[in-house]
């Protein structure tokens, strides 16, 4: 059973890592066509990681454990987690716009701060399939979904930043590959802690809720229009929608 949560979750986190060369998509599309389809897909991914958090992963841990007022604190120091990486990113984009051969920096500091969030996601499929094989698998598509969008923001920060098209692309997915060290001490550190999902799960969904929460809605709310806003409530709620029909295979 152990080697089977082993290669689901490896495949999983490789899966996760090579969707940081969808960058390579943005080489033949039109800028203006490519963020106008961009939108929709992140209202779809919000919505998936709204329904991956509270449709599969809190009831499992629920379930499992029994809801304690630790599974609450982890939740919340998931958010704290990302709020504080969030942070450290926006903090030195303050310090580096506006000055001249800085920009670079704030390249480098997104690229460090995608790393960290890659080995989140990582920790967190690793603690998935410890649950079980179709949480893990509900939780590498919630993740697939939110990668998309972002890594193809990455590779624009990136060839803003002044890389190359080929140097950004080795170098997003060189901070992709976090996710497999993630997912490896996840699985690991699981033979020495019982139970490491009991902590892991919670955080993640408290990840899972600011980034959808903090990032992706609000870039819903940029730009209005009665036909957008209506493509973004449907695209929404198919995202949640999906994971409602994930629960059949459990």
């Amino acid at each position: 059973m152990m080697s089977e949560v082993w290669a689901y979750s490896l495949v999983s986190v490789l899966i996760v890592s090579f969707v940081s060369l969808v960058g390579l998509v943005t080489f033949s599309v039109n800028a203006k066509k490519l963020n106008a389809w961009l939108i929709y897909l992140v209202s779809f991914s919000a919505g998936a990681l709204f329904g991956d958090a509270f449709l599969h992963l809190l009831p499992q841990v629920v379930g499992q454990n029994g809801f304690e007022i630790s599974t609450s604190g982890f939740i919340l120091f998931g958010i704290f987690l990302f709020f504080i990486t969030e942070k450290i990113i926006h903090f030195q984009h303050y310090h580096s716009r506006g000055k001249k051969g800085r920009v670079h920096s704030f390249a480098i500091m997104n690229l460090i701060g995608d790393g960290f969030h890659n080995f989140l996601d990582g920790l967190i499929i690793g603690a998935s399939y410890l649950v079980s094989i179709p949480v893990g698998t509900a939780t590498t598509f919630a993740v697939v979904l939110h990668e998309i969008p972002q890594e193809i923001g990455d590779f624009g920060v990136l060839l803003h930043g002044g890389f190359s098209k080929a140097r950004a692309m080795f170098f997003n997915f060189l901070s992709a590959i976090f996710a497999i060290f993630g997912a490896f001490v996840s699985l690991l550190v699981s033979g020495y802690i019982k139970n490491i999902q009991v902590f892991i799960i919670p955080m993640a969904i408290g990840g899972f809720i600011y980034i959808a929460g903090s990032n992706l809605i609000p870039e819903l709310h940029k730009e209005f229009t009665v036909k957008k806003a209506i493509i973004e409530l449907i695209t929404f709620a198919l995202g949640i929608l999906v994971m409602v029909a994930l629960l059949w295979i459990e």
